[in-house]
């Protein structure tokens, strides 16, 4: 078997129109398209697609969950900026050899990765 790249990554929510207002209004993310009666919600994020979904008891969200790591352009402005809508973080920003991460989590507890990569010439070893 060859896995030749990533479709989505889906994160199973439990109220939809309280998931979009915050992976849109707080995360800032634009819908790209709605499918099944508006259960199954995606979001275009670079070449990648991140989808949100409530399709019944055989897919719920988790804090152990899903480990989507959204790049920032400005680490420090969206802490502030998410530290400012007043959701919850799992991990306080923290800083790694070759990049700066914080865990946020939305309104159903899922985790979500807020990951800035450190340019090459500020690198140290990232093994």
């Amino acid at each position: 078997m060859k896995i030749n790249n990533i479709s989505f990554v889906g994160i199973p929510v439990t109220d939809i129109p309280r998931a979009r207002k915050f992976y849109e209004k707080v995360l800032g993310l634009p819908a790209s398209d709605e499918m099944m009666s508006g259960k199954w919600i995606e979001y275009a994020v670079g070449n990648n697609t991140l989808a949100i979904a409530n399709v019944g008891d055989q897919w719920t969200p988790s804090d152990q969950g899903t480990g989507t790591a959204l790049e920032v352009e400005d680490f420090e402005e969206a802490i502030k900026h998410l530290k400012d809508q007043h959701v919850r973080f799992a991990a306080e920003p923290f800083e790694t050899p070759c990049c700066h991460m914080a865990v946020v989590q939305d309104p159903d507890g899922n985790k979500l990765i807020i990951h800035k990569l450190k340019p090459e010439n500020e690198k140290g070893v990232c093994k």
